[in-house]
């Protein structure tokens, strides 16, 4: 007889196949915003969304809902669904949240990083580095968001890990645009280099203030991006 736990051979869980689909949706979902090909204030359609994820409209509908606790998505009453705009008045305050974050972050990670964490970190800046003499953007910026999660994982942390995880989907498409600012995009590996550095020789008071000006540099950076430019007046 078999036993209730195990699922019949040959069978797949249709429950944990429509989860696999929704979250993969969702990711897919996620960069297109991110990168700006679903842009701010556009309606989502969800017929070409279907095809172009390969989902039905099940599985879409539940990445929306995803999408949307983010902050990504307007789900609208009765009309299609929007890509939300971001709040220029909330980057500030989310930033500040992030910089707290992180600094502490890397001030536990220089004192409790083992040698193969620092390896692996020094691995994945000179990818990064690679990346931006490539002029690769989107590389380098999944590099990037490798580093500062690699860093609060380092910390060895969990309440920690958990509200950085909380934030920084919040601002991934911040993130993205701030690199579009006049030389942030260069300004931004130095930092990292010089974070690394501190990293390595254990200084944990400049491991923390360095990567903390980083991420408040980033926020400051994406609102100059999205300030309102003073139109030119006829002479």
């Amino acid at each position: 007889m078999q036993p209730k736990s195990e699922a019949p051979k040959g069978r797949k869980s249709p429950k944990l196949k429509r989860m696999g689909l929704h979250e993969r949706a969702a990711a897919r979902m996620r960069t297109m915003i991110i990168r700006g090909e679903l842009p701010p204030g556009s309606q989502t359609q969800e017929t070409k969304l279907s095809k172009a994820l390969g989902v039905s409209r099940t599985p879409l509908r539940e990445a929306m809902k995803v999408l949307a606790a983010e902050g990504l998505i307007e789900l609208r009453p009765n009309r299609s669904p929007r890509i939300a705009g971001i709040a220029i008045e909330g980057i500030s305050e989310l930033f500040e949240a992030l910089a707290g974050i992180e600094r502490l972050a890397a001030e536990l990670a220089a004192e409790r990083a083992t040698e193969r964490d620092l390896a692996r970190l020094r691995a994945l800046q000179t990818r990064m580095e690679g990346h931006h003499r490539n002029g690769k953007l989107d590389e380098y910026f999944a590099i990037n968001g490798e580093i500062h999660s690699a860093i609060v994982r380092m910390a060895r942390n969990t309440p920690l890990r958990e509200a950085h995880e909380t934030l920084i989907s919040r601002a991934e498409r911040a993130r993205y645009l701030a690199l579009g600012a006049d030389k942030r995009w260069s300004n931004s590996v130095d930092e990292h280099a010089n974070i690394l550095a501190a990293l390595e020789a254990r200084n944990s008071e400049a491991a923390g203030r360095l990567l903390g000006a980083h991420v408040r540099q980033t926020g400051t950076a994406l609102l100059g991006v999205l300030a309102p430019r003073p139109k030119l007046t006829a002479a």
